[in-house]
């Protein structure tokens, strides 16, 4: 249990003290981090502080943590240029000359729904529309954070169900079953969510009259824009698409001038160091889960998680709670899923719970805790793009928690009942194939 205070003394630091203070920015994210890093350091005992430093930088220097740093400084070159030369502005005036303001919030949710989708990553998809929905927001006089919000639980929609998201991939290979057939189990949860969400933000979007001043249109800077957008809609790596956005970009900024060389090389390093609060979050973030990981807070979670797991309903809970529980020592919800794939496949073979079923419940179950968690990629990515600190689009997060009571109904009343209760032909044939 002490392996796990780290945490409790982050939120305390940060999410407290800002509570308390009535104020977003009382308390820099960065130095909440220090303090639960040293105190986890502090933590380990037996053992000379350069070996529990070591400890901690092994953490850190997780092949995950390196390759969302590799997208981190990606990004930032890549809007901060695109911002420069006019690309965002451009777009933003595009889209509000064609989408009346009323229908702007619940335009830009589907149109998250559906990239996310294609791109199979919620932070790709975060990367691409966040800025353009931020400009749309101040035009129409919607919050930036609300505009973000909207985004991130879009993003979110489409990472749960597309067929290419990592999730995804683990979430079946792991439980034995077919993608499509998660699929399948997984919409009855996700789509009612976002019906929800849909109407919510078309009745909100009635509150706000027809956008002033609308952005003139230079048709050439938005090309690097819809390239980004094409190519991950087309599945290519999120890496990739960002290097090709940035040279994109270069090449219309110089052709059109609306930038030179040096001016565009300036605006791409201060883009780069933009990510620099966001690096170092990742890295401490990475540093005290590895930590925690060591001295056996996850092992402990199982312990306790499956104790007095008897029946399909108390299973389903607990895969819940278990996610979520790992999700906040881990803050990613692939390495979570894989630290607790195992279990629950063991759980779900015991109690015939269908494979399916059980994909979809992980799967959803890490979408939600990694969406609202503040020091989590996403939400880190999204607030830094609009320079807001994560509190202030937590509040905006409707589709995550419409989702989560979702989830929480569909355990309790065992629906939809084709997943739920398996029967004796499909049980038969999970066990001949050892899913």
């Amino acid at each position: 249990m002490l392996a796990l205070t780290p945490i409790l003394i982050f939120l305390l630091v940060y999410l407290a003290t800002s509570l308390l203070a009535g104020d977003f920015y009382a308390m820099p994210i960065t130095l909440a981090f220090v303090v639960a890093a040293a105190y986890s350091v502090a933590l380990i005992k037996g053992k000379k502080l350069e070996e529990r430093v070591e400890i901690f930088s092994k953490g850190a220097m997780h092949t995950t943590t390196m390759l969302m740093i590799w997208i981190f400084v990606l990004a930032g070159a890549f809007a901060q240029t695109a911002k420069s030369m006019g690309a965002i502005d451009s777009l933003v005036g595009a889209l509000l000359h064609i989408l009346p303001s009323q229908a702007v919030p619940v335009s830009m949710f589907i149109a998250a729904c559906l990239v996310s989708m294609s791109v199979g990553t919620s932070v790709g998809t975060i990367v691409t529309l966040v800025p353009i929905a931020a400009g749309l927001g101040e035009s129409i006089g919607m919050p930036v954070g609300m505009m973000t919000a909207i985004i991130v639980g879009g993003a979110y929609f489409g990472d749960n169900l597309s067929f290419i998201s990592d999730t995804t991939i683990v979430a079946t290979t792991s439980q034995g079953c077919k993608l499509n057939d998660k699929f399948k189990a997984n919409i009855y949860i996700a789509l009612p969510a976002a019906i929800v969400c849909a109407v919510l933000y078309f009745v909100i979007g009635m509150d706000y009259s027809s956008a002033e001043n609308i952005p003139e249109i230079h048709v050439l800077t938005i090309l690097p824009y819809l390239l980004v957008i094409v190519t991950a809609i087309c599945g290519l790596n999120v890496m990739v698409v960002l290097s090709l956005g940035i040279v994109a970009s270069f090449i219309v900024a110089i052709a059109t001038g609306s930038l030179g060389f040096l001016d565009w090389c300036k605006s791409a390093g201060e883009g780069i160091l933009g990510m620099g609060e966001l690096i170092i979050v990742v890295l401490l973030a990475s540093g005290i889960m590895g930590v925690i990981k060591h001295l056996g807070g996850i092992d402990y979670i199982v312990e306790k998680m499956i104790r007095r797991v008897s029946t399909k309903r108390s299973a389903e809970f607990s895969f819940m709670l278990f996610i979520w529980l790992v999700n906040l020592c881990t803050a990613n919800n692939t390495v979570t899923l894989i630290t607790t794939s195992d279990i629950i496949r063991q759980i779900s073979q015991t109690l015939h719970i269908d494979p399916r079923r059980a994909a979809s419940v992980m799967d959803t179950s890490s979408c939600i805790i990694q969406g609202v968690l503040p020091y989590g990629a996403q939400m880190l990515m999204a607030a830094a793009l609009v320079k807001l600190s994560p509190l202030e689009i937590l509040p905006g997060l409707y589709y995550i928690y419409v989702l989560a009571v979702v989830l929480v109904i569909s355990i309790a009343l065992q629906f939809p009942k084709r997943y739920t209760a398996v029967s004796s032909q499909f049980a038969a044939s999970c066990e001949a194939k050892g899913c």
